[in-house]
């Protein structure tokens, strides 16, 4: 049926129901001023009645005509747009009726005018077209044909709405059995094994290898990077992955893998066990793929460190023990002293305490040996020229040697000069040229050599000293022995340890060179392989003078002779926590006209120095003891003292403590053990100078 159009060519809709509407309006309109025609016009009432039903008349035909406008000017090109889409789709005004709707639309839910009124479907529009009043994409839920639809409303022009359905979902494909099969077959199977590996492992800087077989260590290299054949020659392909490993590494290492382990499994290389390496191992698709780091220098990096916190713990250990031995010994030498002199030379028990003086002057020297170890011993540090230090040793050492041993020296060109304790460095040459001889004499005699040498920076490095700095001075005793056995090598400067039959060492030789050579500031390095003999080498840095210095130390002033009168007079305050050390040194002195005020702690010594401010005339102390230190004392003391001198006594180095004292004066240093002459002469040398 042909619809209406306007004079502008827009086609209108014609409703039955608002055309009844407008009759109806009419025909009311004209019952209600029949009354008014009736009575005149002329009357008040009457016109007014006429009046107002005028107003109510064009009132409701304006209302009556906005209900049956006509689409907008531009709705044709909506309408052109809805029926180019291929979804299902309508225009629509915000009371749901519906000025257009395309073919997809119809056969989907029909000519309806308006879209539905009821239902979970109406609901959901209306929502939808509220959203899109306020300019928004709304969405709804429409059932179409028995099945739920989306449906999309956008804004389209002033109270127009384009309501879209989504399109249906596609039927799943339906495949046949067989091409079901097929398909779980494909996607089940797993990804053939690797035939090479892959561009990272290829090119990495570590050893990598493709292994073909259930066994890693048993399986065949199918292909190895660069790397892995630089680290193990034999590491080429076709050849088995677990003959690169050393035997009892490898077997050490299957254990490992078949209890589960997943970490780095530590192996040693075949063709040379001195190098280690980090194995891992990861199963891929079938196959094997291993990874081979080599790690030996961070494992010598461990090693050395390892071994410089054990030697550093023990030298801690043997310190505190000669500390508390030297108070044994000093108590027994003093108790001596006191002995000899009620059992003169004649006397039947002469004899037995000479003997008891013997045997602790030898355990003296041992804890000297452990206090060089722990670098504890006080260092008297002095120019050095080392050939005319060898030179002058050189006598000495030949007459230790024995006739099967032959000694060679060899001195270098421009030899340096070196800070040292000249006594210390002589007994670690000596102690390492007693070691060569009886390594060679072990074995029917042989050669005992000393070298001397300056080497620069490289060739210390090369000669086993890595963290040279500068020139460095070399002394070298090497041997033609058996050599020192692999197994020795990380213990031999350990205290105690000795490869000698019993009663043959003490231990303590090479842990005294060892003392010796860091207490100045010096480096050991050890090179020995079986039957091939072994190479000591001490590095010490070189000595250069200040440009202002003079070329010749000053010659040290003459010593006064000791007085042979060691009886003397003064006030000392004697402070020493050991009962014996304290109680037997304070009766000798005061044998020897002292008068000696004891004290066995520090604040007590304190409260005395306070009692007997500017009465003291000489204090002596030992250094370490509990509660207040020997230095702390001196500082809290210092103003009752009045000037008077203050001499320490201790088993430890000078130098531990010094700098505890830094800007003191009239200070002096007695090394434990002492006996009472030794601290008879210095007591009154003090008294003298203080005069």
């Amino acid at each position: 049926m042909a619809e209406p159009q306007t004079a502008h060519g827009v086609r209108r809709r014609f409703d039955p129901l608002i055309a009844a509407a407008v009759v109806f309006f009419l025909l009311s309109a004209a019952f209600a001023a029949a009354p008014a025609l009736k009575a005149g016009p002329t009357t008040l009432a009457g016109a007014m009645l006429l009046i107002g039903l005028a107003g109510v008349a064009c009132l409701g035909l304006f209302v009556l005509r906005s209900s049956t406008e006509p689409a907008a000017e531009g709705e044709p090109v909506f309408e052109r747009v809805v029926d180019a889409l291929e979804e299902p789709a309508a225009l629509a005004a915000a009371d749901g009726r519906i000025y257009a709707a395309n073919a997809a639309w119809r056969e989907a839910l029909g000519g309806a005018p308006r879209l539905p009124k009821g239902g979970p479907s109406a609901v959901s529009l209306f929502t939808a077209l509220a959203v899109a009043r306020r300019g928004e994409i709304g969405r709804a839920t429409i059932r179409v044909a028995g099945a739920e639809r989306q449906a999309r409303v956008s804004p389209m022009g002033p109270r127009r709405f384009l309501v879209r359905l989504a399109e249906r979902p596609a039927e799943p494909v339906r495949l046949p059995s067989a091409a079901l099969e097929v398909l779980d077959a494909v996607v089940t199977a797993g990804a053939p094994p690797p035939k090479v590996l892959d561009a990272f492992a290829a090119a990495s800087p570590f050893g990598a290898a493709l292994l073909d077989g259930e066994d890693p260590f048993a399986a065949t290299i199918v292909e190895a990077n660069a790397a892995l054949a630089a680290m193990a020659p034999a590491g080429r392909p076709g050849a088995v992955f677990g003959d690169l490993i050393e035997p009892a590494s490898r077997a050490d290492a299957a254990l490992r893998l078949a209890a589960g382990a997943v970490t780095a499994l530590e192996v040693r290389l075949a063709h040379d066990p001195g190098k280690i390496a980090h194995l891992y191992l990861s199963r891929s698709q079938g196959r094997w793929v291993a990874y081979l780091l080599d790690v030996s220098e961070q494992k010598q990096m461990e090693l050395q460190l390892a071994q410089s916190q054990k030697m550093q713990a023990i030298g801690q250990l043997a310190g505190g023990v000669a500390h508390d031995f030297n108070n044994l010994l000093t108590a027994i030498f003093m108790q001596l002293d006191v002995l000899a002199a009620r059992h003169p030379v004649g006397d039947p028990s002469y004899e037995g305490l000479n003997e008891i003086r013997q045997t602790s002057a030898r355990a003296a020297d041992l804890v000297r040996k452990l206090l060089a170890f722990s670098r504890k011993q006080t260092v008297q540090r002095e120019t050095l020229d080392l050939g005319e230090l060898i030179s002058e040793f050189e006598v000495l050492l030949r007459r230790v040697l024995y006739e099967d041993v032959k000694l060679e020296t060899e001195y270098g060109r421009s030899l340096p000069q070196v800070r040292a304790d000249r006594g210390q460095l002589e007994t670690a040459v000596m102690n390492l040229a007693v070691n060569a001889r009886d390594a060679v004499r072990a074995h029917g005699g042989g050669t005992v050599r000393i070298r001397t040498a300056r080497v620069t920076q490289e060739e210390a490095a090369a000669l086993g000293y890595p963290g040279a700095q500068g020139d460095q001075a070399l002394i070298e005793v090497s041997d033609d022995g058996p050599g020192i056995p692999p197994e020795a090598m990380d213990k031999i400067f350990d205290p105690f340890f000795t490869t000698k039959p019993v009663g043959e060492g003490t231990g303590l030789g090479l842990a005294t060179v060892y003392g010796i050579v860091k207490q100045s500031d010096g480096w050991i390095a050890v090179d020995s392989r079986p039957d091939e003999g072994a190479a000591f080498r001490i590095f010490l840095p070189v000595y250069v003078p200040a440009p202002n210095a003079a070329n010749d130390a000053p010659a040290p002033a003459k010593v006064r002779a000791a007085p042979r009168d060691l009886s003397g007079a003064g006030r000392i305050l004697f402070v020493e926590d050991e009962d014996a050390v304290r109680g037997v040194a304070a009766k000798l002195l005061r044998a020897r006209g002292y008068e000696v005020i004891e004290a066995g702690s520090g604040e007590e010594a304190l409260e005395l120095a306070e009692q007997h401010a500017g009465e003291i005339d000489l204090m002596i102390s030992d250094v370490v003891m509990p509660g207040m230190q020997g230095p702390d004392l001196l500082k809290h003391a210092r103003e009752y003292l009045n000037g008077a001198p203050v001499m320490f006594i201790s088993g430890y180095a000078e130098s531990e403590f010094s700098d505890l004292l830094e800007g003191e004066t009239n200070i002096s240093f007695l090394p434990k053990p002492i006996d009472i002459k030794t601290l008879a002469e210095r007591v009154k040398q003090q008294l003298a100078q203080a005069a």
